[in-house]
């Protein structure tokens, strides 16, 4: 169901091997290939005569429920899936016996806790109706005290100004699920691949005993293999790396400061797809993962929807699309409907259920206002693509086969929108603290694992007193550990981009 309604609105209110040999030869028998053939660099076109879109921007936040922040948005469409301030729900509180946690609005900018978010705690979370929230986050934080009440609190309507800016202005897709219950990886890797092998944990301190390898197909491939370009703009630590199919593609990598400049430059030389990742850790964290300040993170969701309006060529052309990879264990009153499985690898779960639901909204010139409830998952963005570019429709598995697609909201304005708000005044978010980190969560901790594994992978073109240097700041402070594990990710995607890892 899609639902349109105008309303005037203020802008001010596998397995690691640890022999490099593999992807070596890959890499050699890759590049020769593109040498023979001489692979063109123009532009795949864009077979979808229908959609006016020729750029496609994903930022995928991190860590929040729907209702968490996009609920209170039934306040502007009534028939909106969110909160009835009116009718509010509860959870029962533990040990049985207390009175029940009711939904309460939140002015934490910064949330004092982490909630658990395992593949087993999410299931524990929405049981019985999704009835389960307060009990497993109190089970997991014995002395948390009043802090359980932040599992069932909910963001005012423009507390959050500009995501409920972007949410009254464009489309929220009030259905869109994360791609299984559980935590920030396996749902991060539904969005490039489609799956995640068979895992639901956060493999943290696995990489060494070489129990993880993400070797499947990606999107990104299908991408090169139709002539699509694209780009990964990150903070330093890019997640996407951890796919190993991408090791031979540095230099599709890009540090952020770079995506402002393309995206101030030519249109035709904008990348068609571009996937942000937010920084994950350290003093310039804006992810909005627990206990980042949420502030943040609308400043750079502001900077991204700025670099794009500023220029008309790229801004008519282009979709963003604003994602939350899954919940963080904040409550959201939706059960999770049943779900096709990807593939044949079910060891770990069935992969017959979606995930919490989370926030998504899709903003271009070229979509009206109000909001879609069809069901949506993280493979919904992939399925599209697929469509849009003609990519192979089989190439990343049953899920994207099966997943519905968002395509027929592109084709219904014959011009795009004139009235499509203005750059945010940004100039509020410029005098937010940088915050020293007092400790890692574990999407961070897994990161500096694998940091640790790209760190062995280029020992043989580092100088030894540089790796025994980071070796030995890895043991300091969060800030510290934070930090050498970005250096990793630079050093080992510069020595890709120069060829030393052949």
């Amino acid at each position: 169901m899609v639902t349109y309604q105008s309303e005037g609105f203020s802008h001010d209110h596998g397995r690691f091997h640890s022999s490099r040999h593999t992807i070596t030869f890959a890499s050699r028998l890759f590049r020769f290939f593109r040498r023979l053939v001489g692979v063109s660099q123009t532009k795949g076109v864009n077979m979808a005569s229908s959609d006016p879109i020729k750029h496609v921007v994903v930022l995928m936040m991190e860590n929040h429920s729907f209702d968490q922040l996009l609920g209170c948005m039934q306040q502007v469409y009534p028939n909106l899936d969110g909160i009835d301030e009116n009718n509010l729900r509860s959870n029962p509180d533990y040990p049985a016996g207390k009175n029940p946690i009711t939904q309460a609005v939140t002015d934490l900018m910064a949330l004092s806790l982490d909630p658990h978010h395992e593949h087993v705690n999410v299931l524990r979370q929405i049981a019985e109706n999704c009835s389960g929230f307060v009990s497993d986050f109190v089970q997991s934080y014995s002395q948390c005290g009043d802090a359980r009440q932040q599992i069932m609190s909910y963001y005012e309507l423009g507390s959050l100004p500009v995501l409920h800016t972007l949410a009254k202005n464009f489309m929220i897709c009030d259905h869109w699920f994360s791609s299984l219950p559980g935590p920030t990886w396996p749902n991060r890797f539904f969005v490039h691949t489609g799956t995640s092998k068979g895992h639901v944990k956060m493999p943290s301190g696995m990489y060494i005993k070489n129990e993880y390898f993400y070797d499947q197909n990606t999107i990104y491939n299908e991408l090169d293999n139709a002539r699509i370009t694209w780009s990964i703009y990150h903070h330093g630590m890019p997640h996407t790396l951890l796919l190993a199919r991408l090791w031979d593609k540095p230099d599709q990598f890009h540090r952020m400061d770079n995506f402002f400049n393309d995206a101030a430059g030519p249109e035709d030389k904008f990348p068609q797809y571009v996937f942000i990742e937010p920084s994950y850790g350290g003093t310039d964290e804006n992810d909005q993962h627990p206990p980042t300040d949420m502030r943040k993170g609308e400043y750079l969701i502001a900077q991204v929807y700025n670099a794009l309006r500023r220029n008309e060529a790229l801004w008519n052309s282009t979709l963003f699309v604003l994602l939350y990879d899954e919940h963080g264990g904040f409550y959201d009153h939706v059960v999770p409907p049943k779900a096709t499985p990807p593939d044949h690898d079910t060891s770990e779960f069935a992969f017959n259920q979606y995930g919490v639901r989370v926030p998504a909204i899709l903003i271009s010139p070229w979509v009206a206002k109000g909001f879609n409830s069809s069901v949506y998952d993280h493979t919904s963005l992939l399925k599209y693509l697929i469509a849009k570019w003609n990519l192979r429709a089989d190439a990343l598995g049953e899920r994207v086969k099966g997943a519905n697609t968002f395509a027929s909201e592109l084709g219904k304005l014959t011009v795009p929108r004139p009235d499509t708000l203005p750059p945010f005044d940004t100039e509020v978010f410029t005098t937010l603290e940088h915050v020293v980190p007092k400790a890692t969560n574990e999407h961070q901790n897994a990161l500096m694992t694998f940091a640790h594994f790209l760190e062995q992978r280029m020992s043989h073109v580092e100088e030894l007193a540089a790796v025994g240097y980071r070796s030995l700041k890895s043991l300091g402070s969060p800030l510290d550990q934070l930090t050498v594990a970005k250096d990793r990710f630079l050093l080992f995607l510069h020595h890709g981009q120069a060829g030393r890892l052949d």
